[in-house]
This record gives C-alpha cells, structure tokens and sequence, in this order.
C-alpha cells in the first residue's frame, strides 16, 4: 500500500540556523503518527513544509506517492490534505454551519459563480460533518459565542471539509483542559478510524502523544533523534535525555 506521507531529507535554514536538517520519515495510509520535541524542535516549521506555507531549501515530499514538494497550501489542500492550527482559524462573525459550509463552497470551486446563495449551499453535507464531530447541536449558534473546546471540534468539521485522506494537527489540545483534551484526541482517533485516515500531530501532552500514536517522532534543534512505537520511545535514552535531563547510565 502506498504511503500516505514520504519525506525524504527535509531541510529549512534561517540565516545559520538550521530549522528542519535532513528530516526523513514516511506515514502509513491509516497511521497515527504524533511528532515530538522541546519548543524550538523545528516542529511547526516541519508542519509548514508539508502543507505548502514554507518552502524547503532541499529534500523532497511525497504525498500518496506524487511529489508536492514546494507546492502553495491550496494545491495540497485539493489533494487530500486537512489541517488544523494551534490557535483555531475560525470565522468568529459566522454561525458555526456557515464556517463549514465555507469550506465546503471552496472544495466544491462553487466560490466565484454567481446567483447561488452562500446559505443554502452544502448544508446538508455541512450538518452530517458537524453531526460527525458532536456539533450539530450548535449548529446555528455564532462561532464568536463558542467555548474554546467546541471551537476546535468545529475546527477538525472545518479540516474535514476537503474529505482528506490525511490530516495534520499541529498541537491540537493546545490551550485546553485535561478532559477536553482527552475527549478531541478520542474524538480525532474515531473519525480517522471510520474514514481510514492517516494523522501526523504535534503535541507537547505526553499522555496524549502516548495514548492516541501508533507511533512517535522525536525532533530535537531541527533532527530527529528518536522514532518507534510509544513504548519503545518511552524508554529510549536519549528521548529520555531530552525530556527529562537523565545521562546514560544515570
């Protein structure tokens, strides 16, 4: 089976500093893979690449076996690829169905034709999504009026708009309770099941990372240093090194 993500010697340079240095990793069609590492790792820059805002200085990116490197976000978005932020990009003037059915008009390249109105577009599609998610019941409500929780279970409506078959998640459960963490990666961890989803996520909620990852990447200053199921990763030294300042043989 083709993978879902191929990266091959990812590099991102700033001035002297190196971002993201000879990165390669590749993710199953239907692999939960979370990617690690203290503030600074590389990780958003990383997240970048892979969804067209930063263009690489070197190395190369497959996605379902063609080669998108350096192409711009909206030509990766159509090919299968959702994502959500580590602060939500929701329309705050908009009721919460009319936010998915804006991506839904988009995906269906219904934007610029004339005599359709916006609020009667893919509502029916726009509810089953938010029904998917646990939302239908806000449906009406305005974005702006929502808790921050709900605001990112209508985010991960919205990422699913394009009907991908890979999703980025870059730091979920950021800004969230502990139990609303565990209900969106719970929630994140179903859909991707019932739709044979892949999902890379970052995120620094080591509870999380080892409860929903099939499997854990390990970035530190820009190199990965770590990688294999979460078992092998919890007890790996230098991971171990990294988070919690223990030496070999300590």
């Amino acid at each position: 089976m083709t993978a879902a993500l191929e990266v091959r010697d990812l590099c991102k340079a700033y001035g002297g500093v190196r971002a993201v240095d000879g990165v390669g990793f590749s993710l199953g069609a239907t692999e939960r893979l979370a990617l690690i590492g203290p503030n600074g790792a590389g990780k958003s820059t990383l997240f970048d690449m892979l969804s067209g805002q930063r263009r690489p200085d070197a190395g190369t990116i497959r996605l379902f076996g063609r080669e998108v490197t350096g192409l711009p976000p909206r030509r990766i978005w159509r090919l299968g690829v959702g994502r959500t932020f580590q602060v939500t990009a929701t329309f705050g003037s908009m009721t919460v169905i009319e936010n998915v059915q804006t991506a839904l008009i988009s995906y269906h390249r219904r934007a610029w034709r004339p005599w359709s109105r916006a609020d009667r577009l893919y509502r029916d599609e726009a509810w089953d999504l938010l029904d998917l998610v646990g939302m239908g019941d806000q449906a009406e409500r305005a974005c702006g009026m929502l808790a921050y929780g709900d605001l990112k279970r209508l985010e991960l409506a919205v990422a699913l708009a394009n009907a991908p078959r890979l999703l980025l998640m870059d730091e979920p459960t950021a800004g969230m309770a502990p139990a609303e963490r565990t209900r969106l990666m719970a929630l994140t961890t179903e859909v991707a099941a019932a739709r044979a989803l892949a999902v890379l996520f970052t995120e620094h909620d080591m509870d999380v990372v080892f409860r929903h990852a099939d499997r854990i990447l390990v970035l530190d200053r820009g190199r990965l240093v770590a990688e294999g199921p979460p078992d092998a990763v919890r007890t790996d030294p230098a991971v171990r090194a990294l988070y919690l300042g223990e030496e070999d043989g300590a």
